[in-house]
């Protein structure tokens, strides 16, 4: 397709009245009439704003359009529960969706600014924390675009996800002051309000019919208060809501108190009320953040539920009737706390009995599991839920004895069975067992990644899975096209489509065509240059935040994600020492330049990941001084993963390290974003890497490392790591140069409580994966300097993508789990007419 009939394509798709001079003219409106600034005085962030308010005044006609569509066809809705949302910066994204992209462009540049600039200023929602946030705006992104009835509700984390600092080569956490400023792109529904209970007590009480009820008196009352952000579609009219929570007291100042002289106490209700939206993931290892944490999930939940119960009675639906109209999904096991509060709300506010009551909630939800870490399947202190939920509390025992009734039939001699099954953990400390909870109270169970789903029906929720088969399918997770490469690799994309045309941004399996170019010498070339613009553009990026020089005709090797010791950052950077020793030994050895880039989170209380960071960081220092490798190797840490910073990162590397020991990976999306812009990936058979490996051939992807079964199989055997140690002397010099002072420097010590770990325990099997990963590099090496074979390689990763689309896993939850159908909006004028009498406020 040439560049002509591109163009008209995406004409067709321009909203009415946005011309070039209509934004420029919308642009200075919103910044005299909503900023209070003339040109003369602004800021830039002024003129960020003044655009950010420009571009949602025209979202707003989509969301008001598809809001009255919903109401009028009374459509069946996906109401999507996630304690993390990653959106990303909303500016650029939108201007992609709506078709609009060359003309606000342009329109800045006729006013002088620079767009770049300009989308610079865009503070994005630090509302998640890594893949599950990113998958959860991912979702909603093409919930919108296939015009999916939906809304997604969460927390309006005040200070999201922490800033990453690096200071002398450690983490070092800052506010995330996102809402500094304030966020254009929300709309706060201070009107729209739900009383969210905790603590106190219960009472039980016999109604008129002379049955059982039970009533909760609260001892403290929390307002959760409604901000909502419209989400739309790509070049569709569908624009779904994100309603996201903010925690408000009833009270906010006690006057009496203030004017007794208590001015803490006459404010301490707003205090404590606020801390429950204040900040994502406070710090659990004490008694008092288990008990925020809970009443974060328990606080959005709550108030989500609410909001759907208030709707459905405002249709006058029936609510035994519930789960026709909801199909809520809880995004892992933060907000299985849902089923005990629908039953709440059936029985005790709305009087239902318990058989229809719990019916309607089973086929209300559905359960996403994304983890196989026991550490991740939440379990809360059965004390802790008694202080603060008490009556959710009485309803999971008594699910528990209904359900256990149901097990012992199926299995009465089979008492271990019933003791694993159990919604309460009773050995030792006594907790309950969200994950259970979410298990018995859901229609559906879904992994997230073929291997994934096995595992779960194998081991984390066998039990679960012989008692409901028919309750358990797989559902891939998937990656949004216009966010991970219309948006952040518009050099690429416009290569896409100029040899195959733009139908690939909403209908990805038409990378496939791309198969046909691969022998074009001539379209390999462009390949090329397209990548090293966007390695270019990465290494200025780099520069800009750190001020380290990257060599753009090196291999780029990049590892970016979550700090966690399962993925095995440090196994990656034992294989830089491994480089290094070798260049030392021999500095006329001959070895393929390599730029290695780590960036990623490590939970503010997790010691080990922060050592990580810190060792990367000290190799960094050493390898990037050292006159012997230069031009050879150069180590960077990137700090402040977010998805601003993967925007830049995904789209330049040449390879995506995946290298989780088999079986701890759920899923994955970073390995489908790296794929997807042609990146190939060194992985072993864990998460999604099976399926992308299966998708672009085997040929295509470097494959290392140990299976699940011979994992579980060399446990069983006693893996001991020191045997590993002792039998390879290149991984025995690895070590031992690690444990010297080479990279410690005057603390020889700095980095013992990480090599003790490896030595002693090696829970995740670095030593035995070792040599495969080695000499897998070894090859890819060799492989990376036939510049033509690897471009063939790069092309047919992102050719054989198309199954990793987000859309698809949309498609596959509606028509096999929520049962729900597109709805096609039309963009309506809605403002009344001339002499029209308006309608009579909805209460």
């Amino acid at each position: 397709m040439d560049s002509s009939s591109v163009a008209s394509e995406v004409h067709q798709h321009t909203p009415k009245g946005l011309s070039v001079g209509h934004l420029k003219r919308a642009f200075i409106d919103n910044l005299i009439y909503e900023e209070a600034k003339y040109p003369g005085i602004a800021t830039r962030l002024d003129y960020y704003l003044a655009i950010a308010a420009s571009i949602r005044d025209t979202l707003l006609k989509h969301w008001v359009n598809t809001v009255r569509t919903y109401l009028e066809k009374d459509v069946r809705v996906v109401c999507y529960l996630s304690a993390e949302y990653l959106p990303g910066p909303h500016l650029a994204n939108s201007l992609l969706n709506l078709g609009i992209e060359a003309q606000a462009r342009q329109a800045m540049e006729e006013l002088g600014l620079s767009p770049q600039a300009i989308f610079n200023e865009e503070e994005e929602p630090g509302l998640g924390n890594g893949g599950l946030g990113r998958l959860a705006a991912c979702y909603m992104d093409s919930l919108s675009t296939l015009e999916i009835p939906a809304v997604g509700f969460g927390l309006r984390y005040e200070y999201g996800i922490f800033d990453q600092v690096i200071r002398d080569g450690w983490q070092v956490e800052s506010t995330d002051n996102w809402l500094q400023y304030g966020n254009p792109w929300e709309v706060a529904r201070l009107e729209s309000t739900f009383q969210v209970y905790f603590g106190g007590r219960t009472e039980a009480y016999t109604d008129q019919r002379g049955k059982y009820r039970a009533r909760w008196v609260p001892a403290r009352i929390v307002k959760a208060v409604a901000y909502d952000t419209p989400i739309l579609g790509y070049r569709t009219n569908t624009a779904n809501t994100l309603r996201l929570w903010t925690s408000e007291a009833v009270e906010s100042f006690r006057l009496d108190l203030f004017n007794t002289g208590d001015y803490f106490g006459s404010v301490r209700e707003k205090v404590e009320s606020e801390n429950i939206s204040k900040i994502l993931y406070p710090r659990d290892e004490d008694i008092k953040g288990k008990e925020l944490r809970l009443e974060q999930q328990y606080f959005f939940v709550s108030a989500s539920l609410q909001n759907l119960v208030r709707i459905h009675l405002e249709l006058h639906r029936p609510l035994e009737r519930f789960h026709e109209k909801w199909a809520v999904q809880m995004n892992d096991t933060h907000p299985a706390i849902g089923v005990a509060e629908l039953m709440r709300l059936l029985l005790d506010d709305h009087g239902l009995e318990w058989e229809p009551a719990w019916e309607t909630t089973q086929q209300t939800f559905g359960y996403t599991n994304h983890t196989l870490l026991p550490e991740a399947l939440e379990k809360w202190p059965v004390a802790l839920f008694q202080r603060l939920l008490p009556r959710h509390l009485e309803i999971i025992y008594e699910i528990n004895r209904r359900f256990l009734e149901q097990a012992r039939s199926k299995y009465p001699a089979d008492t271990e069975r019933i003791r694993r099954l159990s919604l309460i953990d009773e050995e030792g400390e006594r907790f309950v067992r969200m994950a259970h909870v979410a298990a018995v109270g859901s229609h559906a169970i879904n992994g997230v990644a073929k291997l994934h789903t096995e595992l779960l029906k194998r081991e984390v929720l066998h039990d679960f899975y012989d008692m409901y088969p028919d309750r358990f399918s797989n559902k891939t997770n998937g990656v949004t096209p216009r966010r991970w490469l219309a948006l952040s690799n518009p050099e690429l994309s416009k290569l896409l489509t100029s040899k195959i045309g733009d139908k690939w941004v909403s209908d990805l399996d038409h990378l496939r065509e791309l198969e046909n170019l691969v022998d074009d010498a001539d379209f390999r070339e462009q390949w090329r240059k397209s990548v090293h613009t966007v390695k270019k553009n990465l290494a200025d990026y780099v520069r800009q935040k750190t001020g380290t020089n990257l060599d753009t005709s090196s291999m780029f090797d990049i590892m970016v994600k979550r700090i966690h010791e399962y993925k095995r950052q440090h196994l990656a950077v034992l294989h830089i020492i491994t480089l290094y020793n070798r260049l030392k030994k021999d500095p006329s050895q001959k070895l393929t330049p390599r730029t290695f880039l780590f960036g990623g989170k490590a939970a503010p209380g997790y010691f080990m990941a922060k050592l990580i960071i810190k060792l990367i960081n000290s190799v960094a220092e050493v390898i990037n001084k050292d006159a012997d490798v230069e031009g050879r190797l150069r180590v960077v840490f990137l700090p402040d993963y977010n998805v601003t910073f993967g925007q830049h990162v995904y789209p330049a590397a040449d390879l995506s390290e995946q290298i989780s020991l088999a079986g701890k990976e759920a899923s994955g999306t970073g390995n489908m974003k790296f794929a997807l812009n042609g990146a190939l990936t060194i992985g072993t058979l864990d998460g999604a890497n099976i399926e992308i490996r299966e998708a672009v051939g085997p040929e295509n992807f470097f494959l290392f490392g140990l299976t699940v079964d011979e994992v579980k199989d060399l446990q069983k055997r006693g893996y001991n790591p020191a045997d590993f140690y002792n039998s390879n002397s290149e991984l025995r010099e690895t070590i031992d140069l690690l444990s010297s002072s080479r990279f410690s420097g005057t603390d020889s010590g700095l980095f013992r409580p990480l090599i003790e770990n490896l030595m002693r325990q090696d829970p995740y099997m670095l030593f035995a994966d070792y040599q495969a990963y080695v000499e897998c590099q070894d090859q890819i090496g060799q492989v990376y300097q036939d510049q033509d074979h690897w471009t063939r390689m790069s092309i047919l990763n992102t050719a054989r993508m198309g199954c990793f689309s987000s859309d698809r896993a949309i498609r596959e939850y509606c028509k096999e789990i929520w049962k729900v159908e597109p709805v096609r909006v039309e963009l309506k004028d809605l403002a009344p007419a001339k002499n029209q009498v308006l309608d009579q406020p909805v209460s």
